[in-house]
């Protein structure tokens, strides 16, 4: 791999991880495209790892609330979002447990992931419009555990590239009654213990030789993109739906089958 193909590779997965269009899709995509070699799962989960680093400090404020008041109060309602989150993602870490050779073979399938990314596309649409009639006011320490948990359900399909990490939630989210800015805020936060828990389990099967030049640079290039993606999204929201998302998704999910079948 090349520094030019980590740099890109990166720059991809900062898009795709917090915008609702599949990081995973496009990791496995881009050298499918482009008739290269899959990167493999390690070097995926190393840019995950950046993007983490990014999410965390971003919502630094919100870390240290949740952090703070669920070990020191945890009946309060900053202190139970933290077990919430905390139970939230038990069902996405036992999807990967139980199909992480999946994930890395049969989930990878180019098919597959159009076609994952144009029905979850279609779905996102529908919980964009219901949001505009049925979404709270609440704020995110006020969502409920059932809530959150379902949210944390949904999470567990991402393990199919194209689902898009961020793109579930969000809908779920958005189905379960909770505005646009509280939906984003609450996958964000639902991101870092999952993507943590991958990230720990794969560098265990890094070697010294994995640590590269290209590893680092599309590391780099993750962790510094993904604090601006995060900003723009959180902007972006207050005033757009996430149609562009769909249709982007829809256009690229179409652009697969006709290379699948042409090539």
């Amino acid at each position: 791999m090349t520094i030019f193909d980590a740099v890109l590779l990166g720059l991809l997965q900062a898009l795709g991880e917090f915008l609702p269009i599949s990081s995973s899709a496009h990791l496995v995509l881009l050298p499918y495209l482009r008739g290269q070699q899959y990167q493999g799962l390690a070097f995926d989960v190393m840019l995950h790892a950046a993007t983490l680093l990014a999410v965390l400090l971003y919502f630094w404020k919100d870390w240290w609330i949740l952090l703070k008041n669920g070990l020191t109060a945890p009946k309060s309602r900053e202190g139970k979002m933290l077990w919430y989150l905390a139970a939230a993602t038990l069902p996405a870490a036992i999807a990967g447990f139980l199909f992480n050779d999946w994930a890395e073979h049969t989930f990878r399938s180019p098919l597959m992931i159009a076609a994952c990314l144009m029905i979850f596309a279609c779905i996102l649409w529908v919980a964009d419009r219901w949001a505009d009639k049925k979404s709270t006011n609440a704020e995110i320490f006020d969502v409920p555990f059932l809530t959150v948990f379902l949210i944390g359900c949904a999470q567990a399909l991402a393990i199919m590239p194209g689902v898009s990490r961020s793109g579930i939630t969000i809908t779920a989210a958005l189905f379960l009654g909770l505005s646009r800015s509280v939906s984003a805020r609450i996958s964000f936060l639902l991101s870092a213990p999952i993507i943590a828990g991958a990230a720990v389990l794969e560098a265990g099967k890094l070697s010294l030789a994995d640590f590269n030049a290209p590893l680092l640079w599309g590391f780099l290039t993750a962790f510094v993109a993904a604090i601006f993606v995060i900003g723009g999204l959180m902007r972006f929201i207050k005033t757009h739906r996430f149609d562009v998302f769909v249709y982007y998704r829809l256009l690229l999910g179409l652009l697969v089958i006709g290379f699948y079948f042409w090539k």
